[in-house]
């Protein structure tokens, strides 16, 4: 129950799905978590839960998007609990299910603007924090996706692929001061993200059938088996950890 004793810890897209998962988790292992995410009504819900059960927790709304709102937001967290340690760039969207000569710029750019350019922003208003407290670790969330192809998606597939590369460039600049990054790369999860992707495809119990069977374990993962990866990388047990990709996909990608 100690795992992250005396850390704090911001969460990105925390308000559901693999990101409250994640909050949850940290905040039992006595992690100081802020959670932030656009949906204000679900952020301030998961806060309440998280402190009824014992842990801390504070909500704070958050397009990541805004530059100038991620440098309020990360200001406001170090000034409540006094020093930054881990961040975890979970907040992203699926966007548009077209081939690639379909998509409009703006359909490509507001998938680039969440999944990627959100976890720069936050990185790079991160650091200085933790450079100040001489380390921490950043938890970016890639896929499978970032690692391997699929005839759909091109937007979503090129920001996971992004959000890796990325991931291991910062893990060599920052390695001198102490600051570890690593990606993490879910198979399909089983969050409202991926249930409204299936639904829009049509028969959404078909659907979940089928993506089932893409994974040799039988059956899509659920958010806490994200959650404990993230965890892990965020605490001290994973001090010889930065650049690596951490892949949870029940075999996907061992195809």
């Amino acid at each position: 129950m100690d795992r992250m004793t005396g850390k704090v810890a911001i969460v990105t897209g925390a308000a559901q799905g693999i990101g409250l998962a994640t909050s949850r988790l940290l905040a039992k292992e006595g992690a100081m978590v802020a959670v932030t995410d656009i949906q204000a009504d679900a952020g301030h819900k998961a806060v309440e839960e998280i402190n009824q059960t014992g842990g801390t927790a504070q909500f704070w709304q958050l397009d990541t998007t805004d530059e100038q709102a991620i440098k309020k937001v990360f200001a406001e967290v170090v000034n409540v609990f006094g020093h930054l340690d881990v961040l975890v760039n979970n907040a992203g969207i699926s966007g548009v299910n077209k081939p690639t000569h379909e998509v409009t710029l703006e359909e490509w750019n507001r998938v680039i603007s969440i999944n990627l350019n959100g976890g720069f922003l936050c990185t790079k208003h991160a650091i200085p924090y933790m450079k100040s407290a001489g380390g921490g670790s950043i938890i970016n969330l890639s896929s499978i996706y970032g690692l391997v192809g699929a005839a759909d998606s091109p937007p979503y597939h090129a920001s996971k692929g992004g959000i890796r590369l990325m991931s291991k460039t910062d893990a060599m600049i920052y390695a001198p001061d102490g600051i570890r990054v690593n990606s993490v790369h879910p198979g399909f999860i089983w969050t409202p993200m991926v249930e409204d992707f299936l639904r829009s495809q049509g028969d959404l119990a078909e659907g979940r059938r089928q993506i089932d069977e893409l994974h040799p374990i039988g059956h899509m993962g659920e958010p806490d088996d994200i959650a404990y990866a993230i965890l892990y990388l965020g605490s001290d047990e994973s001090k010889f950890v930065t650049g690596s990709e951490l892949v949870i996909d029940g075999g996907y990608t061992a195809h």
